[in-house]
C-alpha cells in the first residue's frame, strides 16, 4: 500500500503537497473508482482534524449564522446520495505540453478525474436552514488546509454562483464509496459540486459563506482561470483570464497504453468520455488512421448526468507506427476539437482535444479478444 492509503503503482507527481494519479489501465472498468485508485489533488499539506470537534460555519448574508456538528448535519437535515466524477482542470495536462512546455504545473496524465458514490446533505438545504438575503449571488467555500501558491499564503478558498449552489446535486459530504470520507479526500466533510472544475469540491470543509459577489481568495480570483494563449501566467493579477467553473466535454484512451507495443490486427480499445453540467456523452468514435475514419464506440450503461462514460471499439491495426484517436459528441451537440495546438494556454487548463495513443505494432496478427465485436 502507497502513501495515502493509495495503490503502489500510482503516478506520484508530488509528496507534499499529495498529487497523484491512477495508471490509465487501473480506470479501464468505469463505473465506481476504488478509493485507493481515486487521483487526489492537493495545495497544501493535508489537515488533520478532529471531527469531534469540528464545526461548519454558516455566514454572510444569511438570516441565521449557523454552527453545525457531523452530528447536527446527520440528524437535522435528510440524508441523500450522488454518484459523480470529479475531474481537476488540468487533466490531461502532460499532452499540451508536447505542444509547448508548462512550466511549474503538474503534468497531469489522463487519470486526473475519478468517480464515487457520496453520502450527505444537500448544500441547498442547508442554505435554507440559515435563509438567505436577497442580495446573495454567490456561495464560498473556505478550508483551513494553506497554500504556498498564493502570495502570501492562504487558506483554500472558492465560490460557485448561486443557482449552482442550491442544485440538488451538490453535497456536504462525509462518506465516499460506503466507507467514512478518507482525510486525504476532505474528512471530515467536503463539498461535492458535480459537472465543475475539482477545484470547486472543496475538502475539509468548515465555512460556508453567502456572498453578494464571487470569492476573492487566490484560487477563485487568480488561479483556476483560463488565460490567452500569450499571457505570462507569473504576473497574473485577479480577474485576469476566464474563470473556470463547468467541465469542458472530454475523452481520453485508457488502453492500450500509449507507448506500448500490441501485436497487430484486432485490438480492443476502451477509454472514458465526461460531459460537463448536467449533459450526457452522445457519441464517441475512434480511429487509427489519423480520422479518415471512424468506428462508433460502443458506449457502457450510464449511470446518471453527473458522471464519465466508458466506450470500446475494436479496430485491426496495422504492423507499425500507430497513433489511436478519439473523439466524443454531447447530447447538446458539442465536440472535442482535434488538435492540442487549438487549445493549448500557459496554464494547461482544459485539454479537451482528442483522446490518442501513439503505439508500435507488431506483425504478428491475433484473434479479436473474447466477448467483443466490432461496433
Amino acid at each position: 500500500m502507497g502513501l495515502w492509503g493509495k495503490r503502489d503503482d500510482m503516478v506520484v507527481h508530488e509528496r507534499e503537497p499529495f498529487n497523484a494519479e491512477p495508471p490509465p489501465a487501473a480506470l479501464t472498468g468505469g463505473g465506481i473508482t476504488p478509493l485507493d485508485t481515486f487521483f487526489s489533488r492537493n495545495h497544501g499539506p493535508v489537515p488533520d482534524l478532529d471531527p469531534a470537534g469540528w464545526r461548519l460555519t454558516v455566514d454572510g448574508l444569511v438570516e441565521r449564522r449557523l454552527s453545525l456538528s457531523l452530528d447536527d448535519l446527520r440528524t437535522r437535515f435528510a440524508a441523500t446520495e450522488v454518484t459523480a466524477t470529479l475531474q481537476c482542470a488540468g487533466n490531461r495536462r502532460r499532452a499540451l505540453t508536447d505542444v509547448r512546455d508548462i512550466p511549474g504545473e503538474t503534468p497531469w496524465g489522463p487519470g486526473a478525474l475519478s468517480t464515487a458514490r457520496f453520502r450527505g446533505v444537500r448544500l441547498a438545504d442547508v442554505l435554507g436552514h440559515a435563509g438567505l438575503d436577497p442580495r446573495t449571488a454567490h456561495i464560498a467555500f473556505t478550508a483551513p488546509d494553506v497554500s504556498p501558491q498564493a502570495d502570501p499564503p492562504e487558506p483554500y478558498g472558492v465560490s460557485v454562483p448561486l443557482a449552482k449552489a442550491l442544485g440538488p446535486e451538490v453535497l456536504l459530504a462525509w462518506a465516499m464509496n460506503d466507507r467514512p470520507l478518507p482525510r486525504v479526500h476532505g474528512a471530515p466533510l467536503r463539498v461535492v459540486v458535480p459537472g465543475w472544475i475539482g477545484a470547486r469540491s472543496v475538502k475539509w470543509l468548515h465555512r460556508v459563506t453567502a456572498r453578494a459577489t464571487p470569492s476573492d481568495a487566490h484560487f477563485q480570483a487568480v488561479a483556476y482561470r483560463l488565460p490567452p494563449a500569450a499571457a505570462d501566467p507569473g504576473r497574473a493579477r485577479p480577474g485576469d483570464g476566464v474563470p473556470l467553473g463547468p467541465l469542458a466535454l472530454n475523452c481520453a484512451v485508457l488502453s492500450p497504453a500509449d507507448g506500448s507495443r500490441p501485436p497487430a490486427g484486432p485490438t480492443r480499445i476502451t477509454g472514458y468520455a465526461l460531459a460537463g453540467e448536467g449533459r450526457t456523452v452522445a457519441r464517441v468514435d475512434v480511429s487509427c488512421d489519423a480520422g479518415r475514419t471512424w468506428t462508433r464506440a460502443g458506449l457502457a450503461d450510464a449511470a446518471g448526468p453527473w458522471v464519465w462514460q466508458h466506450w470500446h471499439a475494436v479496430l485491426d491495426l496495422p504492423a507499425g507506427e500507430v497513433e489511436v484517436v478519439a473523439r466524443a459528441r454531447d447530447s447538446a451537440g458539442a465536440t472535442t476539437p482535434e488538435s492540442p495546438a487549438t487549445v493549448w494556454n500557459p496554464k494547461g487548463y482544459v485539454n479537451n482535444s482528442w483522446g490518442r495513443v501513439r503505439l508500435r505494432c507488431g506483425g504478428r496478427f491475433r484473434p479479436a479478444p473474447r466477448g467483443t465485436q466490432r461496433p
